[in-house]
Protein backbone atom coordinates (compact mmCIF):
# COMPACT_ATOMS: atom_id res chain seq x y z
CA UNK A 1 0.00 0.00 0.00
CA UNK A 2 1.25 3.74 -0.89
CA UNK A 3 0.02 6.53 1.52
CA UNK A 4 0.19 7.61 5.28
CA UNK A 5 -3.10 6.97 5.76
CA UNK A 6 -3.89 10.52 5.37
CA UNK A 7 -5.93 11.26 2.15
CA UNK A 8 -8.26 13.51 0.46
CA UNK A 9 -10.40 11.66 -2.40
CA UNK A 10 -11.91 14.47 -4.63
CA UNK A 11 -13.73 14.69 -7.87
CA UNK A 12 -16.56 12.51 -6.62
CA UNK A 13 -19.41 12.36 -8.97
CA UNK A 14 -21.74 9.97 -6.82
CA UNK A 15 -20.69 9.50 -3.18
CA UNK A 16 -22.10 6.40 -1.15
CA UNK A 17 -22.16 7.07 2.36
CA UNK A 18 -24.39 4.33 4.37
CA UNK A 19 -24.21 6.75 6.57
CA UNK A 20 -27.92 7.35 8.10
CA UNK A 21 -27.52 3.05 9.41
CA UNK A 22 -31.36 3.02 7.67
CA UNK A 23 -30.83 -0.70 5.97
CA UNK A 24 -31.11 -0.02 2.02
CA UNK A 25 -30.54 3.78 1.92
CA UNK A 26 -27.31 4.39 0.94
CA UNK A 27 -27.70 8.23 1.43
CA UNK A 28 -25.77 9.52 -2.07
CA UNK A 29 -24.01 12.37 -2.40
CA UNK A 30 -23.16 14.47 -5.81
CA UNK A 31 -19.65 16.00 -6.42
CA UNK A 32 -18.41 14.73 -2.87
CA UNK A 33 -15.19 14.20 -1.42
CA UNK A 34 -13.83 12.33 1.57
CA UNK A 35 -10.95 13.73 4.25
CA UNK A 36 -8.98 10.87 5.86
CA UNK A 37 -6.49 11.26 8.51
CA UNK A 38 -4.58 8.26 10.49
CA UNK A 39 -7.08 5.77 8.46
CA UNK A 40 -10.09 7.41 9.73
CA UNK A 41 -12.76 9.28 7.94
CA UNK A 42 -12.67 12.83 9.42
CA UNK A 43 -14.71 14.55 6.74
CA UNK A 44 -17.72 13.81 4.53
CA UNK A 45 -19.29 16.01 2.44
CA UNK A 46 -19.72 18.12 -1.03
CA UNK A 47 -16.53 19.22 -2.06
CA UNK A 48 -17.35 23.02 -2.54
CA UNK A 49 -18.18 22.29 1.62
CA UNK A 50 -14.27 21.27 2.06
CA UNK A 51 -12.77 22.87 5.04
CA UNK A 52 -9.78 24.46 4.21
CA UNK A 53 -8.29 22.02 7.22
CA UNK A 54 -7.94 19.25 5.00
CA UNK A 55 -7.03 20.48 1.38
CA UNK A 56 -3.54 19.69 2.24
CA UNK A 57 -3.65 15.91 2.67
CA UNK A 58 -2.47 13.97 -0.16
CA UNK A 59 -4.95 13.51 -2.60
CA UNK A 60 -7.00 10.85 -5.05
CA UNK A 61 -8.96 12.80 -7.76
CA UNK A 62 -11.40 10.18 -8.73
CA UNK A 63 -12.44 12.46 -11.99
CA UNK A 64 -16.03 11.96 -11.60
CA UNK A 65 -16.11 8.16 -10.67
CA UNK A 66 -18.51 6.83 -8.05
CA UNK A 67 -17.03 5.97 -4.57
CA UNK A 68 -18.82 3.01 -2.24
CA UNK A 69 -17.62 1.84 0.87
CA UNK A 70 -15.03 -0.99 0.98
CA UNK A 71 -16.95 -4.52 1.00
CA UNK A 72 -17.17 -6.62 3.93
CA UNK A 73 -17.06 -10.26 3.24
CA UNK A 74 -18.80 -11.41 6.02
CA UNK A 75 -18.35 -15.52 5.80
CA UNK A 76 -15.29 -16.91 3.84
CA UNK A 77 -13.09 -20.34 4.14
CA UNK A 78 -10.52 -18.56 2.17
CA UNK A 79 -7.54 -20.73 3.70
CA UNK A 80 -7.26 -24.30 2.69
CA UNK A 81 -5.38 -26.60 -0.02
CA UNK A 82 -6.02 -28.17 -3.02
CA UNK A 83 -9.79 -27.83 -4.72
CA UNK A 84 -12.53 -29.66 -5.86
CA UNK A 85 -12.82 -28.82 -9.28
CA UNK A 86 -13.53 -32.74 -10.03
CA UNK A 87 -16.41 -32.91 -7.82
CA UNK A 88 -17.62 -29.85 -9.17
CA UNK A 89 -18.08 -31.54 -12.62
CA UNK A 90 -19.70 -34.57 -11.02
CA UNK A 91 -22.45 -31.94 -9.04
CA UNK A 92 -22.94 -31.04 -12.53
CA UNK A 93 -23.59 -34.18 -13.66
CA UNK A 94 -26.67 -34.55 -11.53
CA UNK A 95 -24.62 -36.39 -8.01
CA UNK A 96 -25.63 -34.69 -4.86
CA UNK A 97 -23.69 -32.98 -2.53
CA UNK A 98 -24.87 -34.93 0.14
CA UNK A 99 -24.28 -38.50 -1.47
CA UNK A 100 -19.98 -36.91 -2.16
CA UNK A 101 -19.97 -36.13 1.51
CA UNK A 102 -20.93 -39.47 2.98
CA UNK A 103 -18.39 -41.26 0.40
CA UNK A 104 -15.66 -39.28 1.92
CA UNK A 105 -15.76 -36.54 -0.38
CA UNK A 106 -16.88 -32.78 0.25
CA UNK A 107 -15.70 -30.98 2.56
CA UNK A 108 -13.31 -34.20 3.91
CA UNK A 109 -11.45 -34.51 0.64
CA UNK A 110 -10.40 -30.75 1.57
CA UNK A 111 -9.89 -31.66 5.14
CA UNK A 112 -6.93 -34.24 3.94
CA UNK A 113 -5.29 -32.02 1.64
CA UNK A 114 -5.65 -29.26 3.92
CA UNK A 115 -3.74 -31.23 6.74
CA UNK A 116 -0.91 -32.34 4.11
CA UNK A 117 0.16 -28.71 3.76
CA UNK A 118 2.19 -26.69 6.21
CA UNK A 119 1.52 -23.04 6.87
CA UNK A 120 3.78 -21.29 4.84
CA UNK A 121 1.55 -23.20 1.61
CA UNK A 122 -1.17 -22.11 3.65
CA UNK A 123 -0.32 -19.05 3.80
CA UNK A 124 1.13 -18.49 -0.18
CA UNK A 125 -2.23 -19.99 -1.59
CA UNK A 126 -4.45 -17.69 0.78
CA UNK A 127 -2.72 -14.72 0.27
CA UNK A 128 -3.16 -14.92 -3.69
CA UNK A 129 -6.56 -15.32 -2.86
CA UNK A 130 -6.69 -12.80 -0.55
CA UNK A 131 -5.12 -10.23 -2.57
CA UNK A 132 -7.25 -10.49 -5.68
CA UNK A 133 -10.32 -10.10 -2.92
CA UNK A 134 -8.97 -6.77 -2.00
CA UNK A 135 -8.13 -5.40 -5.54
CA UNK A 136 -11.49 -6.22 -6.39
CA UNK A 137 -12.77 -3.79 -2.85
CA UNK A 138 -12.65 -6.35 0.01
CA UNK A 139 -11.36 -3.99 2.91
CA UNK A 140 -12.78 -6.46 5.92
CA UNK A 141 -12.66 -10.16 5.68
CA UNK A 142 -13.93 -13.31 8.05
CA UNK A 143 -12.14 -16.01 7.44
CA UNK A 144 -13.09 -19.32 9.08
CA UNK A 145 -10.93 -22.81 10.28
CA UNK A 146 -12.57 -25.90 9.60
CA UNK A 147 -10.51 -27.71 6.98
CA UNK A 148 -8.62 -29.14 9.60
CA UNK A 149 -10.70 -31.01 12.02
CA UNK A 150 -8.52 -32.18 14.42
CA UNK A 151 -6.34 -29.70 16.95
CA UNK A 152 -3.15 -29.20 14.95
CA UNK A 153 -4.42 -28.14 11.82
CA UNK A 154 -7.40 -26.03 13.22
CA UNK A 155 -4.91 -23.94 15.23
CA UNK A 156 -2.41 -23.94 11.44
CA UNK A 157 -5.65 -22.43 9.93
CA UNK A 158 -6.11 -19.96 11.99
CA UNK A 159 -2.35 -18.42 12.65
CA UNK A 160 -2.39 -18.34 9.03
CA UNK A 161 -5.88 -16.19 8.82
CA UNK A 162 -3.57 -14.11 10.95
CA UNK A 163 -0.76 -13.44 8.98
CA UNK A 164 -2.74 -12.77 6.11
CA UNK A 165 -4.45 -9.72 8.26
CA UNK A 166 -0.46 -8.67 9.08
CA UNK A 167 0.83 -8.96 5.49
CA UNK A 168 -1.88 -7.95 3.68
CA UNK A 169 -4.29 -4.50 3.38
CA UNK A 170 -7.13 -5.61 4.89
CA UNK A 171 -8.68 -6.41 7.81
CA UNK A 172 -9.03 -10.33 9.01
CA UNK A 173 -11.62 -11.39 11.20
CA UNK A 174 -10.86 -15.19 12.55
CA UNK A 175 -13.65 -18.17 13.07
CA UNK A 176 -12.87 -21.45 14.83
CA UNK A 177 -15.21 -23.80 12.82
CA UNK A 178 -14.11 -27.20 14.40
CA UNK A 179 -17.37 -28.34 14.25
CA UNK A 180 -17.26 -28.11 10.21
CA UNK A 181 -18.37 -31.97 10.07
CA UNK A 182 -17.49 -34.34 11.94
CA UNK A 183 -14.00 -36.23 10.34
CA UNK A 184 -13.86 -39.80 8.88
CA UNK A 185 -12.21 -40.88 11.88
CA UNK A 186 -14.31 -40.41 14.35
CA UNK A 187 -17.48 -41.26 11.67
CA UNK A 188 -18.59 -43.78 14.41
CA UNK A 189 -17.53 -41.84 18.19
CA UNK A 190 -19.84 -38.46 17.08
CA UNK A 191 -19.75 -38.28 20.84
CA UNK A 192 -16.00 -38.14 20.91
CA UNK A 193 -15.53 -35.45 18.53
CA UNK A 194 -18.09 -33.26 20.32
CA UNK A 195 -16.22 -33.36 23.12
CA UNK A 196 -12.61 -32.78 21.63
CA UNK A 197 -13.75 -29.53 19.64
CA UNK A 198 -15.37 -28.72 22.90
CA UNK A 199 -12.44 -29.85 25.32
CA UNK A 200 -8.66 -29.62 23.62
CA UNK A 201 -9.56 -28.40 20.58
CA UNK A 202 -11.56 -24.55 21.72
CA UNK A 203 -8.60 -24.22 24.58
CA UNK A 204 -6.14 -24.38 21.51
CA UNK A 205 -7.90 -22.35 19.32
CA UNK A 206 -10.03 -19.57 21.06
CA UNK A 207 -7.19 -17.55 22.01
CA UNK A 208 -6.91 -17.12 18.11
CA UNK A 209 -10.91 -16.53 17.30
CA UNK A 210 -13.22 -14.29 17.37
CA UNK A 211 -16.30 -16.09 16.76
CA UNK A 212 -17.02 -19.81 16.83
CA UNK A 213 -19.13 -21.43 14.34
CA UNK A 214 -20.73 -24.60 13.90
CA UNK A 215 -22.74 -26.48 10.57
CA UNK A 216 -25.76 -27.19 11.79
CA UNK A 217 -27.75 -29.26 8.97
CA UNK A 218 -28.24 -32.17 7.30
CA UNK A 219 -24.97 -34.61 7.60
CA UNK A 220 -23.03 -32.04 9.68
CA UNK A 221 -24.31 -31.43 13.14
CA UNK A 222 -27.33 -31.75 15.24
CA UNK A 223 -29.12 -28.40 17.03
CA UNK A 224 -28.12 -30.36 20.48
CA UNK A 225 -24.53 -31.20 19.16
CA UNK A 226 -24.33 -27.31 18.47
CA UNK A 227 -25.76 -25.90 21.28
CA UNK A 228 -23.55 -27.77 23.19
CA UNK A 229 -20.55 -26.64 21.01
CA UNK A 230 -21.74 -22.70 21.01
CA UNK A 231 -21.85 -22.47 24.75
CA UNK A 232 -18.53 -24.04 24.97
CA UNK A 233 -17.33 -21.20 22.67
CA UNK A 234 -18.51 -18.35 24.99
CA UNK A 235 -16.89 -19.57 27.97
CA UNK A 236 -14.29 -19.50 26.38
CA UNK A 237 -14.64 -15.72 24.82
CA UNK A 238 -15.91 -16.23 21.47
CA UNK A 239 -19.05 -15.01 19.96
CA UNK A 240 -21.51 -17.14 18.32
CA UNK A 241 -22.23 -17.42 14.37
CA UNK A 242 -24.11 -20.25 13.13
CA UNK A 243 -24.37 -21.85 9.58
CA UNK A 244 -27.66 -22.25 9.80
CA UNK A 245 -30.84 -24.79 7.68
CA UNK A 246 -28.89 -25.04 4.25
CA UNK A 247 -29.57 -28.12 2.67
CA UNK A 248 -32.75 -28.59 4.82
CA UNK A 249 -34.82 -27.21 7.85
CA UNK A 250 -33.18 -28.20 11.17
CA UNK A 251 -33.58 -26.12 14.10
CA UNK A 252 -30.43 -24.39 13.25
CA UNK A 253 -31.90 -20.63 12.75
CA UNK A 254 -33.79 -20.83 15.90
CA UNK A 255 -30.91 -21.98 17.84
CA UNK A 256 -29.02 -18.95 16.03
CA UNK A 257 -31.50 -16.60 18.00
CA UNK A 258 -31.75 -18.56 21.31
CA UNK A 259 -27.75 -18.66 21.88
CA UNK A 260 -27.57 -14.82 20.90
CA UNK A 261 -25.51 -15.01 17.78
CA UNK A 262 -23.99 -12.53 15.72
CA UNK A 263 -25.07 -14.04 12.36
CA UNK A 264 -27.08 -16.84 11.34
CA UNK A 265 -25.91 -17.87 7.48
CA UNK A 266 -27.11 -19.75 4.68
CA UNK A 267 -31.07 -20.00 5.60
CA UNK A 268 -32.02 -21.80 2.24
CA UNK A 269 -35.01 -23.31 4.14
CA UNK A 270 -35.98 -20.96 7.02
CA UNK A 271 -39.15 -20.79 7.40
CA UNK A 272 -41.20 -17.44 8.18
CA UNK A 273 -41.65 -18.31 11.84
CA UNK A 274 -37.65 -18.80 12.11
CA UNK A 275 -37.13 -14.78 10.32
CA UNK A 276 -39.75 -13.72 12.85
CA UNK A 277 -37.16 -15.15 15.75
CA UNK A 278 -34.79 -14.29 14.54
CA UNK A 279 -35.99 -10.52 14.23
CA UNK A 280 -36.26 -10.66 17.76
CA UNK A 281 -32.99 -11.27 18.43
CA UNK A 282 -31.07 -9.46 16.17
CA UNK A 283 -28.79 -11.64 14.74
CA UNK A 284 -28.03 -10.95 11.53
CA UNK A 285 -29.13 -13.79 8.05
CA UNK A 286 -25.86 -13.38 5.93
CA UNK A 287 -26.81 -15.14 2.68
CA UNK A 288 -24.15 -16.61 0.26
CA UNK A 289 -25.61 -16.55 -3.39
CA UNK A 290 -22.53 -18.09 -5.01
CA UNK A 291 -23.43 -21.03 -3.41
CA UNK A 292 -26.89 -21.26 -5.09
CA UNK A 293 -25.19 -20.92 -8.54
CA UNK A 294 -22.56 -22.89 -7.92
CA UNK A 295 -24.60 -26.11 -6.40
CA UNK A 296 -27.66 -25.38 -8.91
CA UNK A 297 -29.89 -25.03 -6.18
CA UNK A 298 -32.88 -22.29 -5.74
CA UNK A 299 -31.33 -18.65 -4.26
CA UNK A 300 -32.72 -17.91 -0.81
CA UNK A 301 -35.44 -15.81 -1.02
CA UNK A 302 -33.82 -12.53 -0.24
CA UNK A 303 -36.56 -9.98 -0.69
CA UNK A 304 -38.92 -12.30 2.43
CA UNK A 305 -36.07 -12.05 4.34
CA UNK A 306 -35.52 -8.63 4.25
CA UNK A 307 -39.17 -8.08 4.40
CA UNK A 308 -39.44 -10.19 7.70
CA UNK A 309 -37.44 -7.36 9.08
CA UNK A 310 -34.27 -9.24 9.59
CA UNK A 311 -31.01 -7.23 9.05
CA UNK A 312 -29.48 -8.47 5.82
CA UNK A 313 -25.85 -9.47 4.77
CA UNK A 314 -24.35 -10.75 1.55
CA UNK A 315 -20.82 -12.64 1.24
CA UNK A 316 -19.34 -14.90 -0.39
CA UNK A 317 -18.40 -18.33 1.47
CA UNK A 318 -14.99 -18.31 -0.95
CA UNK A 319 -14.28 -21.90 -0.63
CA UNK A 320 -13.23 -24.85 -2.63
CA UNK A 321 -16.00 -27.03 -3.00
CA UNK A 322 -19.17 -25.27 -3.40
CA UNK A 323 -18.38 -21.48 -4.13
CA UNK A 324 -14.98 -21.05 -5.05
CA UNK A 325 -15.46 -17.25 -6.12
CA UNK A 326 -13.83 -14.03 -4.59
CA UNK A 327 -15.86 -10.94 -5.80
CA UNK A 328 -18.60 -9.00 -3.42
CA UNK A 329 -19.31 -7.10 -6.54
CA UNK A 330 -21.09 -10.05 -8.11
CA UNK A 331 -22.52 -11.40 -4.80
CA UNK A 332 -24.09 -8.20 -5.03
CA UNK A 333 -24.99 -8.34 -8.18
CA UNK A 334 -26.41 -12.00 -7.93
CA UNK A 335 -28.44 -10.80 -4.94
CA UNK A 336 -29.99 -8.12 -7.26
CA UNK A 337 -30.46 -10.31 -10.53
CA UNK A 338 -31.60 -13.63 -8.88
CA UNK A 339 -32.91 -13.12 -4.75
CA UNK A 340 -35.03 -10.28 -5.42
CA UNK A 341 -33.29 -6.86 -3.37
CA UNK A 342 -33.17 -3.27 -4.97
CA UNK A 343 -29.81 -2.35 -6.19
CA UNK A 344 -29.98 -0.19 -3.17
CA UNK A 345 -30.39 -3.00 -1.14
CA UNK A 346 -27.98 -5.62 -2.52
CA UNK A 347 -25.24 -2.80 -1.84
CA UNK A 348 -26.16 -1.96 1.36
CA UNK A 349 -25.99 -5.61 2.19
CA UNK A 350 -22.29 -6.28 0.73
CA UNK A 351 -21.26 -3.17 2.73
CA UNK A 352 -22.81 -1.84 5.76
CA UNK A 353 -25.08 -5.69 6.73
CA UNK A 354 -21.51 -7.30 6.13
CA UNK A 355 -20.28 -5.04 9.01
CA UNK A 356 -23.09 -5.81 11.23
CA UNK A 357 -22.85 -9.28 10.59
CA UNK A 358 -19.55 -9.20 11.86
CA UNK A 359 -19.72 -6.59 14.23
CA UNK A 360 -17.57 -4.16 12.57
CA UNK A 361 -19.76 -1.01 13.33
CA UNK A 362 -17.14 1.71 11.93
CA UNK A 363 -16.98 -0.48 8.56
CA UNK A 364 -19.39 -0.61 4.83
CA UNK A 365 -19.80 2.88 5.77
CA UNK A 366 -18.45 6.76 5.43
CA UNK A 367 -19.14 8.81 8.14
CA UNK A 368 -17.35 10.44 10.17
CA UNK A 369 -15.15 8.19 12.46
CA UNK A 370 -15.56 5.12 10.82
CA UNK A 371 -12.48 3.37 9.15
CA UNK A 372 -11.33 5.06 5.54
CA UNK A 373 -12.24 1.98 3.67
CA UNK A 374 -13.36 2.64 -0.59
CA UNK A 375 -13.74 1.66 -3.83
CA UNK A 376 -13.05 3.74 -6.94
CA UNK A 377 -15.75 2.05 -9.51
CA UNK A 378 -14.76 2.72 -12.99
CA UNK A 379 -18.68 3.68 -13.12
CA UNK A 380 -20.45 6.95 -12.61
CA UNK A 381 -22.74 5.34 -10.75
CA UNK A 382 -23.05 2.24 -7.83
CA UNK A 383 -26.04 1.25 -10.45
CA UNK A 384 -23.54 -0.23 -12.42
CA UNK A 385 -22.54 -2.97 -10.00
CA UNK A 386 -25.77 -5.27 -10.70
CA UNK A 387 -25.59 -3.77 -14.16
CA UNK A 388 -21.95 -5.03 -14.98
CA UNK A 389 -21.83 -8.09 -13.05
CA UNK A 390 -18.69 -10.18 -14.74
CA UNK A 391 -16.64 -6.87 -14.87
CA UNK A 392 -14.25 -5.85 -11.64
CA UNK A 393 -15.37 -2.12 -11.53
CA UNK A 394 -12.99 -1.43 -8.70
CA UNK A 395 -10.38 0.84 -10.04
CA UNK A 396 -8.89 2.26 -6.69
CA UNK A 397 -9.42 0.79 -2.94
CA UNK A 398 -8.50 2.57 -0.35
CA UNK A 399 -7.93 0.51 2.84
CA UNK A 400 -7.84 2.63 6.41
CA UNK A 401 -6.56 5.72 4.23
CA UNK A 402 -3.63 4.26 2.09
CA UNK A 403 -4.05 3.31 -1.78
CA UNK A 404 -3.68 -0.43 -2.20
CA UNK A 405 -1.30 -1.11 -4.87
CA UNK A 406 -2.98 -2.98 -7.96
Amino acid sequence: MSGSGDLLVRGVGELVTNASDAPGDLATLDDAAVAIEGGIVAWVGPEVELPSRYRDLPVLDVAGRAVVPGFVDAHTHAVFAGDRADEFARRLRGERYEDLLAAGGGILSTVAATREAGEDELATQAAARVERMVRSGTTTIEIKSGYGLDVETERRMLRVAHRLGDELPVEVVATFLGAHVVPAEYRDRRDAYVDLVCGPMMDACAPLAEFCDVFCDEAAFTVDEARRILEAGIAHGLRPRLHADQLARVGAARLAAEVGAMSADHLDHATGEDLAVLREAGTVAVLLPGVSLSMRTPFPDARRIWDAGVTVALATDCNPGTAWMERMSFMAALAAVEMGLTPEEALWSATRGGALALGRLDRGRLAAGDRGDLVVLDAPSYLHVPYRPDTDLAVEVVAAGRIVDR
